[in-house]
């Protein structure tokens, strides 16, 4: 790896696997095929600014491929949430991918990462409420109705990982996109 933002994908997963907490340098070097002294030039702030970079860049993923498709969906058309759903599913390998910002929600970082953490989450809700109020769904429902895939993707991915069921979480997302199609 020749530069910072390559090293961002491997950091990725093993925070994915190990967790903030759990992933050592060794670890984090061992992803990322730096050493320990490239790895710090790289992210001088060490595992923090290493979470931090990921974080952006699944923000960055996000917004780019969830967030403003559905804020900007021509009214009434509804292939921005199905296009949310199929990105998601591609995103989440099928809920066998752990969410980061779930992830990190839960552990002891939550603090150190609570504005980033909370932003994704805001923007996810929001952004899914407005393309259902594009689709003339009136508030709160669509507020509430954003806030309920959310977390039936959250779930849905916590509990396909923890029953080892791939489809499980296939079964969740299908039934959201039915009942926001309905």
């Amino acid at each position: 790896m020749t530069d910072r933002s390559a090293a961002i994908p491997a950091l990725a997963e093993a925070f994915r696997e190990h967790g903030f907490e759990g992933a050592s340098l060794a670890q984090l070097c061992a992803a990322t095929g730096l050493g320990k002294g490239s790895l710090y030039h790289f992210f001088p702030g060490g595992k923090e600014e290493m979470a931090a970079a990921v974080l952006a860049d699944v923000d960055a993923w996000f917004t780019g491929a969830i967030f403003e498709p559905l804020r900007n969906a021509p009214a009434g058309d509804p292939a921005a949430i199905s296009a949310m759903f199929d990105a998601v599913v591609d995103y989440f390998k099928s809920g066998r991918r752990v969410c980061l910002a779930g992830a990190f929600a839960l552990g002891r970082e939550r603090d150190r990462f609570a504005d980033v953490i909370r932003g994704y989450f805001e923007q996810w809700i929001t952004s899914l409420a407005a393309a259902l109020r594009s689709g003339g769904q009136r508030e709160p429902g669509a507020t509430a109705a954003a806030i309920e895939v959310v977390a039936a993707v959250q779930g849905g991915i916590v509990l396909s990982r923890a029953l080892n069921e791939p489809e499980i979480f296939r079964q969740v997302i299908e039934r959201q996109r039915a009942r926001l199609h309905a």
